[in-house]
């Protein structure tokens, strides 16, 4: 499986997200699994390429050319693909994938996973989506999501779309279920969007 996993590249956090970094890279290789990221060496992006590939794992690394010339390319990658733009990145990235994991990150990530949720939650797509949260970072976007349902401006089945975990071993379990997600009908798409 080429498993597509969104954190951070801020290099001012806590050394415990590189250690989950570490620890998910580790995972992915021990269980046979092939790494999909950004690209980029620094911080928990490079930490969980690097552990993958310490572990056996392939890795995909899918990075912008405005990266690449700040020079914090994964020239160590398996397979580099420098794109144009962030919007060619996350078409290649999303293609490549069989599942996405969500680690604690910044706005990037959280632009990532909200476009991966949203397309799977309105049927675009049936690949398991993980979000593995150890500290409760996401805990008020969760809150957040949950009050928009309430008052109606999303998706009755928008948390069937997303599974939130708090451990390495609770989501690669998650992961790996063979997931069935039903594509709604044209009536419930005009619903979902009218207004």
């Amino acid at each position: 499986m080429f498993i597509c996993v969104f954190l951070a590249s801020s290099q001012k956090i806590d050394n415990k997200y590189l250690t989950l970094a570490e620890e998910v890279g580790a995972e992915l290789a021990r269980r046979g699994h092939a790494l999909v990221s950004g690209g980029a060496k620094v911080s928990c992006m490079g930490a969980v390429a690097r552990a993958a590939r310490a572990g056996g794992g392939r890795t995909i690394g899918v990075i912008p050319q405005a990266l690449v010339d700040i020079e914090v390319a994964d020239e160590e990658s398996d397979e580099l693909i420098v794109t144009t733009d962030m919007r060619e990145r996350k078409g290649i990235m999303d293609a490549r994938s069989d599942a996405f994991l969500v680690l604690p990150g910044g706005i990037g990530t959280l632009e990532e996973l909200f476009e991966i949720w949203t397309s799977r939650t309105i049927g675009l797509h049936d690949k398991p989506l993980v979000l593995l949260d150890p500290w409760g970072v996401y805990a008020p976007l969760r809150s957040l999501v949950e009050g928009m349902h309430e008052q109606g401006f999303t998706r009755p089945d928008v948390f069937d779309a997303i599974s939130w975990t708090t451990t390495v071993e609770e989501a690669f379990r998650h992961l790996e279920k063979t997931t069935t997600y039903l594509v709604p009908s044209a009536e419930e798409l005009g619903e979902a969007t009218a207004g």
